[in-house]
């Protein structure tokens, strides 16, 4: 068993450890922002493969208390990186300091940086080069108070990158947020979906993948694969497994609009270069006008707030107006809006029946729950 930790946006670590118990992993711990797990490489492959939710998963490779910059660089070198990655593959490091007594977190990760090289000239006469923007293996460094911890990555591109996504607008949500936002609101297959502000499209192919069965990591590759122990068997393996289960793209209940023209064209273009369009209907049109497409379901959206891409006043005026179109147009459904905007649920004068804390990034946001029964929700 090798030790692990999986990070994702805070206010999901429950889900994600739900992921990793059906990819195989062991002894979880959850901590803000993640979860430590002991797992074997078949489920660190299956975790990579399949977590909705994951934003990277690290692989911990030494461990051991520091006093200082230097103690940090010999534990890096006492490291065997080239047992792991060879010398003409590219590197990056990364370094996270919590509460961390030493004045310079880029000094410290020059420190591994070097220690890496040094270790690669030790052992064999050349070292890798570093590319900072694609590189071939990740190396990451957390320190806290007193100690350090170093890891490999096995994800590389960050998870919430499924391979697909090449049109955005303002604003967009990451896809593992809006898939965590997803399970939150309970929607399951087989149920109407609608965002009815769908920007880029994010919630729709979260869904439309669920629906499809769609491994999110089945159209990417990943730094694991690029390791020396890599056991390219076993990953084709699981790798046909997930495609197998795929189902034929085809309606599936979901549907989205948005008022902006651009915005539609660029969910289109998503959905089609991702294989989903047939699993989703879209239309241009105003949350304030259109109606329903179920008698009942569940709403999922990221509407505009103040740090997003509107200003005060304007929400002022159109967070009655969405309370209102809620109201008349969706009695029947469950509406679950995100937003850092803490007057939301005051405007939109509706009471939430539950707030779920979450992060955007670093912003802190909250998940309003809204029981749309006709005449009841007034606050």
């Amino acid at each position: 068993m090798e030790t692990f930790f999986a990070s994702c946006p805070r206010g999901l670590e429950q889900l994600l450890a739900e992921d990793l118990v059906a990819a195989g992993a062991r002894d979880l711990k959850q901590i803000f922002g993640g979860v430590h797990f002991l797992a074997d490489w078949p489920a660190c492959y299956r975790a990579n493969l399949h977590s909705r939710i994951a934003t990277r998963i690290l692989w911990r490779v030494a461990h051991a208390p520091y006093g200082n910059e230097e103690d940090i660089y010999r534990l890096a070198l006492d490291t065997p990186w080239p047992k792991w990655f060879l010398a003409g593959q590219t590197i990056r490091v990364d370094v996270t300091a919590v509460k961390s007594p030493l004045k310079s977190v880029d000094f410290v990760t020059l420190r591994i940086k070097d220690a890496v090289c040094d270790r690669f000239r030790r052992d064999g006469g050349t070292r890798p080069s570093v590319d900072t923007r694609q590189p071939d293996v990740r190396v990451h460094g957390f320190i806290n108070g007193d100690h350090c911890t170093l890891y490999l990555d096995t994800s590389g591109a960050p998870l919430y990158q499924r391979g697909f996504r090449q049109k955005t607008v303002d604003a967009p949500l990451k896809e593992n947020l809006a898939a965590g936002i997803l399970r939150l609101s309970g929607w399951q297959p087989g149920v109407a979906l609608l965002d009815p502000m769908c920007g880029s499209g994010t919630f729709l192919i979260e869904a439309a993948q669920m629906a499809l069965r769609v491994a999110p990591g089945a159209r990417r590759e990943f730094a694991f694969q690029r390791l020396r122990h890599f056991d390219s068997a076993a990953w084709q393996r699981l790798l046909d497994a997930a495609r197998a289960g795929e189902v034929a793209a085809a309606e599936a209940g979901i549907s989205g609009s948005d008022i902006s023209p651009v915005a539609v064209r660029a969910t289109l273009a998503n959905l089609d270069r991702a294989g989903l369009l047939p699993a989703v209907k879209l239309r241009t049109g105003d949350l304030l006008d259109i109606d329903a497409p179920a008698a009942r379901g569940i709403l999922v959206s990221n509407p505009p707030y103040g740090e997003r891409v509107s200003d005060h006043d304007e929400l002022a005026e159109f967070y009655p107006l969405l309370g209102s179109a809620l109201k008349r147009h969706f009695a029947g459904w469950n509406c679950y809006l995100i937003s850092a905007d803490t007057r939301l649920p005051k405007l939109v004068r509706l009471t939430p029946s539950r707030k779920t804390p979450l992060f955007n990034g670093a912003l802190e946001c909250r998940l309003y729950e809204f029981r749309m029964v006709a005449g009841s929700n007034r606050a």
